[in-house]
Order: structure tokens, then C-alpha cells, then sequence
């Protein structure tokens, strides 16, 4: 059997709904990943128990033909999202014990659509980090070397969402819940060669997510391709009336639109963004 932690999230979905593995032998896959790999530090609180727990009922729905669109899906969760009875710091000494009474939005449309809960993953304190150097956990390590480097010479992973890129580049989780501000998604996906995408401001609630900048934090995915990305943001994305800036617009099926030509649409870039000084290759 393919080493399970290698899957995408679309392969797994495949596998389970083929039964060829279950979500639990999954979930276990992607456990033993997370102890061995813990000097990367890209987890701050494993919840193995919750995540068997949740990767049973997973396998429960499945076999009734109801496992949702990340039915039985083992992903990682960034510290500034609320999730109920588990420990929610923001990577900060202040909310050391902080255990939330609520879920969050968007983790709630997670667990709604089947995914499992593998923990919660590092980040700079309080999101406002770009190196994910500035937590309370200690820093990241990025799982890429510079080549030719000394196996002692780390590379941080970006921020403020390094745990969350960290862990899916090393194949810790298939998929990881993120932020963005001004580049803590984007930046930490192109520092550790995973797909990160930020959200139009609206289109993926902001209820239950620590904030940082309230006028731009928006939610995404951090994935390992763009189909997995297409598939997460589908269940994060949806309106939602205790957030006042959430869009009410449908959410479409972003998957169906891979692979289709973009002959004809238009690309706006502002003229600011061409700074003296930028590297050629941007």
C-alpha cells in the first residue's frame, strides 16, 4: 500500500470511498508522522484521542454512503482558530489556558463535512510574525533544506502560518487551516513549496479565529496541491451572520474549475507592486 501520509486529499477521498483504508488507519498514518517530526515544532497541542474518535465517526458515515466532502480528511489546525474544549493560545503566554467553550466558523464547517482534528499547529504569537520565530512554543523549522547546506542549517518556514506549512510539507496532516493578514498564508506556502491561497475578505468567516487585524484577516487553506486547496476552501467558505463582514454569496464548486481555460479573463495589477529594486524573476 502507498505509504498513506503521501496521499492528497483528493487520492484519500478516492481510497476511502473505495475502502481500500479506513480514516482511522489514516488518521494513525498521519499520528506517527506528527511524533516522529516533532523536532520541526510544527504542532503545539497533538489531540490524538479526539482525532481516533472523530476518524471512527468518519468511517461510520462513510460506510452509510454520508461521509461529506473531507469525510474521514486528518488536517492540522492553525492556534488562532476556536475549537471547543480544546486549548487555543494564539501561540501566546497570555492565553496559555485559554480552552474555548465555542468552535469557530470555519472549523465548525470542517468537522460539519467530516474532516478530523489531528491538533492545533504553530504560529508567530498572536499572527503577527513572519518567520513563525515569535511564538511562545518556540519557532518552526521549515522540512526543506538549502541545497548543499550543512543538515544542521535550518530554514524557517515563513509566517505567521509556519506550523501550517511546515506540517504539510512534511506530510504531517493532508491539509492545514491558515491566515492572512499581509502574506501569512502566501508567503509560508511559497517558502515550504505547498499551495496557499487567501480568500476574498468576506468569503470565509472571521467568528472564532483570534484577531490580528480585524479589516484584513481572512481564513484559507494551506494544501499540497491546488485541487486539495479547491476542496478545503469549498467547506471553510459560507456566509455566516455573526460575522457582519461575511459575504452572503453562494459558495461554488471551486474544484470543478480546475483544468479549465482562463483564455480571456483579465488580471488587474496594481502599479505599485513594481518596486525598484525587484527581483527579475517576480
Amino acid at each position: 500500500m502507498t505509504d498513506l501520509t503521501s496521499l492528497t486529499i483528493a487520492e484519500a477521498r478516492s481510497g476511502l470511498a473505495n475502502k481500500s483504508f479506513t480514516s482511522l488507519e489514516l488518521t494513525d498514518a498521519h499520528l506517527k508522522a506528527i511524533e516522529a517530526a516533532r523536532a520541526l515544532n510544527a504542532f503545539v497541542l497533538e489531540t490524538p484521542d479526539r482525532a481516533r474518535d472523530m476518524a471512527r465517526v468518519a468511517d461510520a458515515r462513510i460506510a452509510k454512503g454520508e461521509g461529506g466532502p473531507l469525510g474521514g480528511i486528518p488536517l492540522g489546525i492553525k492556534d488562532l482558530f476556536a475549537t471547543r474544549d480544546v486549548r487555543t493560545t494564539a501561540c501566546s503566554k497570555i492565553l496559555g489556558d485559554f480552552v474555548p467553550p465555542y468552535e469557530s466558523t470555519v472549523t465548525s464547517q470542517l468537522w460539519r463535512d467530516g474532516a478530523v482534528m489531528l491538533g492545533k499547529l504553530n504560529n508567530d504569537e498572536f499572527a503577527m510574525g513572519s518567520s513563525n520565530e515569535t511564538s511562545c512554543f518556540g519557532p518552526v523549522v521549515n522540512p526543506w533544506r538549502r541545497e548543499g547546506a550543512d543538515a544542521s542549517a535550518r530554514l524557517v518556514p515563513g509566517g505567521s502560518s509556519g506550523g501550517s506549512a511546515s506540517a504539510v510539507a512534511a506530510l504531517l496532516c493532508m491539509g492545514a487551516t491558515a491566515t492572512d493578514t499581509g502574506g501569512s498564508i502566501r508567503q509560508p506556502a511559497a517558502f515550504t513549496a505547498t499551495v496557499g491561497m487567501k480568500p476574498t475578505y468576506g468569503r470565509c468567516s472571521r467568528w472564532g479565529i483570534v484577531a490580528f487585524a480585524s479589516s484584513l484577516d481572512q481564513a484559507g487553506p494551506i494544501a499540497r496541491t491546488v485541487r486539495d486547496a479547491a476542496i478545503l476552501l469549498r467547506s471553510m467558505a459560507g456566509h455566516d451572520p455573526r460575522d457582519t463582514t461575511s459575504v452572503n454569496r453562494p459558495v461554488p464548486d471551486y474544484e470543478a474549475s480546475i483544468g479549465k481555460s482562463v483564455k480571456g479573463m483579465k488580471i488587474g495589477i496594481p502599479k505599485e507592486y513594481r518596486l525598484d529594486g525587484m527581483s527579475t524573476e517576480i
